[in-house]
């Protein structure tokens, strides 16, 4: 990478002196604020990694030539951003620098998008050279002098774009507790003598929170450098996945690694190479106990090389365990206060029922937050009959069941509906981001709940509100966007989604509403192996299973069940169960692949025997030709891709798509970055009512007969990057009322024939900056009530004069993920 090279004296003058212009100039430049603010953006984003490069820089021998164009893009930004920060808006000239501000943008993400990629293959190819060399040499192991190739994992980077997978996350805001239990470990991790120390608690005690402040403190910052790594295990774990999270974050080409011993060994000679800089702390948060995860074998003979390990389970061969204490009386009081909203003003139970409430929880955090959310707001009546209910039972933390029945009564607040939406929660893997659309495809079938997923959030705002998950919306102006939430995640604490499973399992297998089989590791229950057929009632089937899967399905009997999810972790194919075929209720699929590359699904024909399926969700898998497999599925309403390979399987196929699927009314496609172009025959889809692709940044051209779409209602294209245009032909969608282009930088012009859109009312164009220009035919959308754009594209709205039309230009964030 042309980074690399880039010295100290430069990264100074890059990182320093071009954003103090735009923060100081900032306010004297509202007219052109929105490309200023996205240059400013870029260069807050990159500038972490550019100071890991300016570190690496200091020790690689690189030609000078491969930072100067940086250099030179950096000075320009410098020079051309003083010029505009000295423009009035009301300077005639104004537009000129607005276009040379535009210029310079572009230019910028021109860079990141070519030049830094080319530069990138160029150094990964001297460094193949290099160890090749070594090899030949007979010195092989990970070469000290590697240079920096990127980073990310293909799940992760191209679904949030973050560069360093194992950086330690931040603290929440208010903790409680935690200044002794900090300094007790922060004493045991200097020890000399300690290569190893445990964290021990239940879960929800904060062991996570006590290692993430941990390694936010200045002095283990000042011991410890940048060799801070915080790796997230948990009971499902893959170690050859968290040995290249480590490679990638210390910018190394991850090797291909044969085996788990093959990849510890790799894993040995980094860590010793990185040795050389500083210490290194390696964290390792949430292990289950041995033998789930082979603790022994990250016990590396390397000097000053620290383990910090925060887990359920005491470790005691390793001598050095720190048991986190509950909560004491006052600590635990601020804690439920803060979860309860209970400050001076507001609402404010009796002293003694409070002090009771708390006392009943036991010091414990998790259920001080989860019972003081569940209570936030709540009448006095409430208060009352909690603590009724709490006072039952003797001590409810004496096990880890008495934890679960304390838990359980934040439940109760629930309605009938809430509770089944929870318990559904533990249907995914522990430690995974649940993406809000599949629970909106679940709960629209299993419940009746409206397909645009309005109640589903609903209910899922009701459950975050109690502190029963956090809800996680990346895209900033989602809010903004109606029935938008492919970028919408749930994320759960480990100890609540074992009370989800455990509300699942009270009954016997047979007759329970939702069958979640972890088969990982292999790990097949006794009667998966029985000839004998057993026959079950779920409504709902979740199988997980990892590599060591053996994939030999068992001949399972499922007539109820409606909706299958299928999660794994596989690198080359996945096989689709025989069993499926007898599944005549089934309506929703969801497909997951956790691994670290796309699988290609096999027996994809069996989804032609599903006479009810309805809703289809593949994430991270190959879809195998069509042509091959002769599916039709005639009462499939929707679809959705996530980094899938799909552009050969779409546009290398004779067959129908209209055929294969008659009455497909949505398709949702995002990060398929193979996607290039959309089959002219999807056009004939008379049904399709909701077409949306976003971040997929290969594709340019939509089909020219997507006119004929006379059913298409919502149209989305969000950061589609190398979108040219939309065709002419557009203008036969009379029925579309939601256009959204945000983010096609590409685009210079709407097509003429945009005034036919006579059922128009939303158009979302943010980060258009291509476009300069607007046709006449606009003023023709009459029913056009609402544009939400910036303000270069707003004035070129104005110049129309539209009367009743609103247009809104929300706060500017930049959504760069896909750089």
């Amino acid at each position: 990478m042309a980074l690399e090279a880039v010295g100290g004296v430069v990264l100074d003058k890059v990182i320093g002196e071009l954003i103090k212009p735009i923060v100081d100039g900032g306010k004297k430049q509202a007219a052109f604020g929105d490309i200023l603010q996205r240059v400013k953006s870029i260069i807050k984003l990159i500038g972490p990694t550019v100071r890991q490069i300016k570190k690496l820089s200091g020790e690689l021998d690189r030609p000078k030539e491969e930072s100067e164009k940086l250099i030179q893009l950096f000075d320009e930004g410098e020079r051309l951003i003083q010029k505009c920060s000295k423009l009035n808006w009301w300077m005639p000239n104004r537009w000129k620098y607005a276009n040379k501000l535009t210029s310079f943008y572009e230019s910028l993400l021109l860079f990141f998008q070519f030049h830094m990629p080319l530069q990138q293959f160029m150094t990964n190819m001297e460094i193949l050279a290099h160890l090749q060399s070594q090899f030949r040499s007979g010195t092989g192991g990970v070469s000290g002098q590697m240079g920096y190739l990127g980073s990310g994992s293909s799940r992760v980077s191209g679904e949030i774009g973050y560069l360093d997978p194992c950086n330690a996350p931040d603290p929440p805001d208010f903790m409680v507790g935690l200044d002794v239990p900090l300094k007790e470990v922060k004493k045991r991790l200097f020890k000399v003598d300690a290569s190893v120390i445990v964290v021990s608690a239940p879960g929800g005690c904060g062991k996570t929170t006590l290692v993430q402040k941990l390694c936010q403190d200045p002095d283990v910052k000042e011991k410890f450098k940048d060799n801070v790594f915080y790796v997230t295990v948990s009971k499902v774990h893959n170690l050859k996945l968290i040995v290249r999270k480590l490679f990638e974050h210390n910018g190394f080409r991850v090797p291909e690694f044969q085996t788990d011993e093959d990849a510890i060994n790799q894993l040995e000679q980094l860590l010793k190479n990185q040795a050389r800089k500083a210490p290194i702390l390696l964290v390792l948060d949430d292990v289950w106990k041995e033998p789930e995860f082979p603790l022994q074998k990250f016990a590396f003979k390397i000097p000053e090389y620290k383990i910090l390990v925060t887990s359920r389970y005491e470790f005691p061969s390793f001598g050095s365990t720190y048991k986190l204490k509950l909560l004491n009386d006052e600590d635990a009081m601020k804690l439920f206060r803060h979860s309860a909203l209970l400050t001076d003003g507001d609402f404010m139970p009796d002293e003694d029922l409070v002090n009771e409430i708390v006392k009943r929880c036991g010091g414990f955090p998790l259920a001080l937050q989860v019972i003081g959310g569940s209570l936030c707001g709540q009448p006095v009546e409430i208060w009352k009959s909690r603590l009724m209910e709490l006072s039952k039972g003797q001590s409810i933390f004496n096990s880890s069941k008495s934890l679960l029945d304390c838990l359980q009564l934040s439940l109760t607040s629930l309605d009938g509906e809430q509770k089944e939406c929870f318990m559904d929660l533990g249907s995914f893997p522990e430690d995974q981001k649940i993406p809000v659309t599949a629970l909106i495809d679940m709960w629209a079938e299993l419940y009746k709940l409206d397909k645009n997923g309005v109640q589903a959030i609903s209910n899922l705002h009701k459950l975050s509100l109690q502190n029963l998950l956090k809800l996680v919306v990346t895209r900033k102006d989602a809010t903004e966007v109606d029935g938008y939430y492919d970028e919408a995640f749930v994320l759960q604490h480990d100890l609540l989604r074992d009370l989800a499973m455990h509300q699942s399992s009270q009954e016997p297998m047979e007759q329970r509403e939702r069958l979640i089989l972890d088969l990982s590791g292999n790990k097949l229950p006794e009667w998966w192996t029985e000839e004998k057929q057993l026959c079950f009632n779920a409504r709902l089937l979740s199988i997980s299973t990892d590599q060591m899967f053996s994939s030999s399905w068992c001949n399972m009997q499922v007539p109820e069940v409606e909706v299958l999810i299928l999660n794994f972790q596989a690198t080359e194919n996945y096989t689709f169960p025989k069993f499926m075929k007898q599944m005549d209720n089934l309506k929703v699929l969801i497909v997951t692949n956790y691994g670290s590359s796309a699988a290609e699904l096999i027996n994809f024909s069996v989804l032609g025997s599903l006479s009810c399926l309805k809703r289809i969700r593949l994430e991270q898998v190959s879809i195998p030709t069509l042509c091959d497999t002769m599916v039709e599925l005639k009462n499939v309403e929707k679809i959705s891709l996530v980094m899938c390979k799909i552009n050969q399987a779409l546009n290398s196929c004779a067959i129908q798509i209209s055929n294969m699927l008659p009455n497909l009314m949505e398709i949702n496609i995002s990060y398929c970055n193979d996607l290039v172009g959309l089959p002219e025959g999807l056009c004939d889809l008379v049904h399709l009512k909701k077409l949306s692709i976003s971040n997929c940044h290969k594709l340019s051209a939509l089909p020219g007969g997507i006119g004929r779409l006379e059913n298409l209602e919502v149209l989305r294209l969000h950061a589609c990057t190398k979108l040219l245009g939309l065709p002419d032909s557009i203008g036969g969608l009379h029925k579309l009322t939601v256009l959204d282009i945000t983010g096609c930088l590409r685009m210079a012009k709407l097509p003429k024939q945009m005034g036919k859109l006579c059922s128009l009312r939303k158009l979302y164009m943010r980060r258009c900056s291509g476009l300069r220009e607007l046709p006449p035919s606009i003023m023709d959308l009459k029913q056009l009530k609402k544009v939400i754009c910036d303000t270069e594209t707003a004035e070129l709205w104005e110049e129309h004069h539209f009367t009743n039309l609103k247009i809104t230009i929300p706060e500017e964030t930049v959504d760069l993920n896909w750089l």
